[in-house]
């Protein structure tokens, strides 16, 4: 996604949030609070966890008024313990209060799916294994949800249908086979990176004949993972080889194998994801990291 167009989306999502909350205006704040009344207050963890969304919740308080000013005290991707200053406010209490929430949201949100990802991150340490996430997002959040992995140390997938191609089990259904969907994504757009989905050996063995660049094994078990991660990467021989016929086709194998990237999807949580990383695979993506992931808890107190 291009710069603009990420600013564009930034601004637009905080613009919204901010009509969600405050509507036609914060009656309470403005029934109780003078208008030049100005305050100091701190951001607080109420758990320990890993910062996401400062930037965020700069522009929140900004848009309500310019004047705010934010000292964080905890960096982006940084972890921080309970009872952890996460940054001090200073400015007009009216703007600091009507911010407040929808500030907090955001950032108790985005550092949850940073903190669940870094858990992950660091379950496969010492492994090739990468963690992906998936599009299993908030609608209209996934733009930040997706910064959020990275700030976890996660890396992003396909952010949404128009920048990969991604063979699922329903379009090879509709296809006929995995090779008919990949001839037919051949035929019709070249140049995109394709990755097909894998539900077996046979189809692992499939596609490791077309030379699809990435392969996903779904929902397998560690057995059959291991087991399609050494067709992939090893060297099988036919057991009779007919020179016109099947060396043809052994060449063919022989030439994908080790090319193809490796990906692992489904059912993996935080105490098999060890296991499968040490299988040898590239990539394991966790729909977990944004569509369960806990937000971290934390408030705004105002100190005068």
């Amino acid at each position: 996604m291009k710069q603009h167009q990420y600013t564009k989306n930034i601004k637009y999502i905080i613009k919204q949030a901010l009509r969600e909350d405050i509507g036609d205006g914060d009656i309470t704040t403005r029934l109780l609070i003078p208008a030049n009344k100005n305050s100091i207050a701190h951001i607080i963890a109420k758990q320990s966890g890993v910062l996401a969304g400062r930037d965020i919740v700069y522009q929140v308080f900004k848009s309500i008024d310019p004047r705010v000013k934010i000292n964080f005290r905890v960096k982006e991707g940084e972890k921080f313990s309970k009872g952890k200053i996460i940054a001090e406010l200073k400015g007009n209490t009216r703007a600091l209060l009507s911010g407040e929430r929808t500030a907090l949201n955001i950032l108790c949100r985005l550092s949850g799916i940073a903190t669940l990802t870094r858990k992950f991150v660091e379950a496969v340490a010492h492994t090739k294994a990468k963690i992906l996430d998936t599009r299993k997002t908030t609608p209209n959040l996934r733009i930040l949800e997706k910064y959020a992995v990275r700030m976890g140390g996660g890396t992003n997938h396909r952010f949404g249908l128009y920048d990969m191609i991604l063979i699922k089990d329903n379009h090879i259904q509709a296809a006929g086979s995995i090779t008919n969907a990949i001839m037919r994504t051949r035929k019709n757009n070249s140049k995109m990176l394709i990755e097909v989905e894998t539900k077996n050996l046979s189809e692992v063995k499939e596609s490791l004949q077309l030379k699809v660049p990435i392969i996903m094994f779904d929902n397998m078990n560690l057995k059959q993972i291991r087991e399609a991660v050494k067709l992939a990467k090893g060297k099988p021989r036919p057991s009779k080889v007919k020179w016109q016929k099947d060396y043809k086709k052994y060449r063919a194998i022989q030439e994908g194998l080790g090319k193809a990237k490796l990906e692992v999807s489904g059912g993996v949580n935080l105490r098999n994801i060890r296991k499968i990383a040490k299988t040898g695979v590239d990539y394991i993506s966790v729909g977990a990291l944004t569509h369960s992931a806990q937000i971290i808890d934390m408030s705004m107190k105002i100190d005068n």
